[in-house]
């Protein structure tokens, strides 16, 4: 902990509301983030209060999440969703929201957490009035984003500029897996001070249901071949290739087969295109039998669908770290991902899963071929990968070590801080 009383810390999510409902439109991987390392750093003692921008005119102004933890949504433009790429020209706005709710509550924060390039904008700006120390967790890097996409959005060059002033300036990068700072280091820059600390998962709750009891839940036969997708509808996580995977397997027309796509989706909005777009794909493919699109999957739902697969496909382009990863491999489900990234951390290939090139189907389909076709394998595989997650990836480790970073910077003065890891 920082200290017998009670510090607080702020931790900034402009577009990533930690309470909103994980899979609506661009809530994923560092919702569930901000969300779980609040509680968490919570738990050990310290008040954390996460900043959002209000999207929804409905919503509440403050969630109490549990003792010490609460979100607080600020108004910064409309109280509607606006894509993340627009949001930069209300940034001032959110500062300014910021530094009101401060002042008008009485509080100070030594050490304020950013999240993703917008909220690192936000914290340097909070430097420049206060005397506090940023942490920032890129989530996404645009260097390695914008090389893995057709069309480049017009924020690309401010999106750029911002992320390489931040890993120079501020206190801490915190880096989710080697292979991200890797990357920082060479398409961002050679200065600033980098940690590596990496995601989490809840290794209660994931990992509480077994593969008998979750087929029976869902109405699953014992011999049926499950692969599971899990994640927002968005044509950079790979779902495409997911599918004609299926469509190339040589499993699929001898035993039964399913194939499940979970996700969130809404009619008119990105994602819910997207879904249209994959559901024609099933369908042109002669998979719409066995391919099920069960929609949204909350927190109570996800334990009890890893559970049931015999594997779950992370197709990404490209992911920083990939939760989705840890999260079926906590449930003792092995992991079929893209060569890239973090998940090159996460997933060890031929012992918890399988590395695959990205846009491969026909890769993705061989590396399922051979877990559905050795289920002795597959099981010895989620076991280890079970392992691997209660050792590297709990949501009170991660807290620990962020806690501990928190206290260095907040004892010491900047300059005299070195890196805690390489």
């Amino acid at each position: 902990m920082i200290s017998s009383k009670k510090q607080r810390i702020a931790l900034i999510s402009v577009h990533g509301d930690p309470a909103v409902e994980i899979g609506k439109e661009e809530a994923g991987g560092q919702n569930v983030y901000v969300r779980q390392v609040g509680e968490a750093l919570a738990k050990r003692g310290l008040e954390v209060d996460m900043f959002t921008r209000k999207a929804n005119k409905q919503d509440a102004t403050v969630v109490e999440h549990s003792p010490n933890c609460r979100t607080i949504r600020l108004t910064a433009g409309p109280e509607e969703f606006i894509p993340r790429d627009n949001l930069y020209g209300y940034l001032p706005a959110f500062v300014e929201e910021f530094l009101k709710f401060q002042s008008s509550n009485g509080v100070e924060y030594p050490v304020v957490h950013t999240n993703y390039w917008l909220s690192s904008w936000v914290g340097m700006e909070l430097k420049k009035v206060q005397p506090i120390k940023q942490v920032h967790t890129y989530h996404s890097l645009g260097a390695v984003k914008y090389k893995s996409i057709a069309t480049i959005p017009m924020i690309a060059t401010t999106r750029l500029a911002v992320e390489k002033t931040v890993l120079e300036t501020a206190d801490r990068i915190v880096a989710t897996s080697p292979q991200e700072k890797k990357h920082m280091r060479e398409l961002v820059s050679a200065k600033g001070n980098i940690d590596i600390i990496p995601c989490g998962t809840d290794i209660r709750r994931f990992g509480s249901v077994s593969k008998q009891e979750a087929r029976h839940q869902l109405g699953i036969d014992s011999d049926t071949k499950v692969v599971l997708y899990v994640g927002r509808f968005d044509p950079r996580k790979g779902i495409e290739t997911a599918v004609r995977a299926v469509g190339q397997s040589q499993l699929r027309g001898d035993a039964k087969f399913k194939l499940i796509i979970g996700g969130g989706s809404r009619a008119g909005q990105s994602d819910g295109k997207e879904r249209e777009r994959i559901e024609g794909i099933v369908s042109e493919l002669g998979l719409s039998d066995l391919t099920v699109f069960p929609g949204r999957l909350g927190p109570n739902d996800l334990p009890t669908y890893y559970a049931a697969a015999d594997v779950c496909v992370v197709p990404s382009h490209y992911e920083p770290f990939g939760l989705v990863a840890i999260e079926a491999m906590a449930c003792g489900t092995p992991v079929v991902a893209s060569d890239v990234g973090g998940l090159q951390f996460t997933v060890v290939p031929e012992e918890t899963g399988l590395l695959c090139p990205p846009k491969n189907p026909a890769a993705f389909a061989g590396a399922i071929d051979r877990i559905l076709a050795n289920p002795d394998w597959g099981m010895q595989m989620g076991q280890a990968a079970r392992k691997r997650v209660e050792m590297k990836f709990s949501w009170d480790g991660v807290a620990a070590q962020l806690s501990d970073l928190y206290t260095q910077l907040v004892q010491v003065p900047a300059q005299e801080v070195g890196p805690v890891s390489a």
